[in-house]
């Protein structure tokens, strides 16, 4: 992860660099070498993937390329925020770490998991929700990706039964996600307690572009509404789908993917088909 971007471009380099020092170990070779093991880890996970989204950031904004709005998802809107002046980037890789080991703390083991459910509309998927969760057992559309993919996050006997209940009214399919905990529901309340004194202890500015929050699929640029918009998100849902709808309608046609990975240019085209979201690897010359 990162490895072609670190040997082509010094100021990757340099930025992985600056994570490791902020770190105290040196993440730079776990993203290149591994192991694979530790990296999908969560409290590695998200150094790793936020640090590579930075570098590719740095060396786009190098050749030229500046964005007029930033949207994140999950964890890349400490990224966009980062990209809009907000937070410093080592400030942000700490926090992210802490965010990932947190969350992986707020639920034990094998009692929390995920699923993408496709086919079926948000509002759908959230009365299956509603009548898949017990007391104590709950679940919750964690990431409404697109019209097409509505994930959703709780207690594994709920996600369960959602998927059922899904399946049964409809829904074209119901896929579980190998993931190491349930983000974006009620039971990450622990994590987002305990990472509302860290988000506070570190300096954030207004945004110098407009950077649109994932919980309220809002264009935010005051600093304290930014800080409150990412201690909100651990619990609150991803609403990725008003977003990219609120860029196109303030006439974005040209987005660009910036980071690991095409998910997000994949889900924009599941948006809308007429646009075309560009990944890092075409962006960067």
């Amino acid at each position: 992860m990162g490895s072609s971007l670190s040997k082509s471009f010094t100021l990757a380099r340099q930025t992985f660099q600056e994570a490791n020092d902020a770190l105290g170990f040196d993440l730079a070779a776990l993203c290149f070498e591994g192991p694979e093991e530790q990296l999908r880890l969560t409290e590695f996970t998200q150094p790793a993937i936020f640090t590579v989204s930075v570098a590719a950031l740095r060396v786009l904004e190098q050749q030229g390329m500046h964005a007029d709005y930033v949207a994140g998802h999950s964890l890349g809107e400490y990224s966009a925020n980062v990209a809009a002046g907000v937070i410093e980037f080592a400030d942000a890789v700490r926090t992210v770490r802490r965010r990932g080991q947190l969350m992986q703390q707020a639920v034990p083991a094998g009692e929390g998991a995920m699923a993408a459910i496709l086919g079926m509309q948000a509002d759908a998927v959230t009365e299956v929700c509603k009548d898949a969760s017990q007391p104590g057992s709950p679940v919750e559309p964690a990431n409404i990706n697109s019209p097409e993919q509505v994930v959703i996050s709780g207690a594994a006997a709920a996600v369960e039964r959602a998927m059922l209940l899904a399946k049964e009214r409809g829904a074209k399919r119901a896929v579980a996600l190998p993931v190491s905990a349930p983000f974006h529901c009620s039971l990450m309340q622990p994590a987002q307690d305990a990472l509302k004194p860290v988000l506070e202890s570190i300096s954030f500015s207004a945004a110098k572009v407009p950077v649109i929050v994932n919980v309220d699929a809002r264009l935010v640029t005051d600093a304290a509404e930014l800080r409150d918009a990412l201690i909100r998100q651990v619990t609150g849902a991803v609403r990725w789908t008003e977003s990219m709808q609120l860029l196109i309608a303030e006439g974005v046609t040209r987005f660009v993917e910036v980071g690991p990975g095409k998910v997000l240019s994949g889900l924009l085209r599941q948006v809308d088909r007429s646009l075309k979201c560009i990944p890092t690897e075409e962006a960067i010359r």
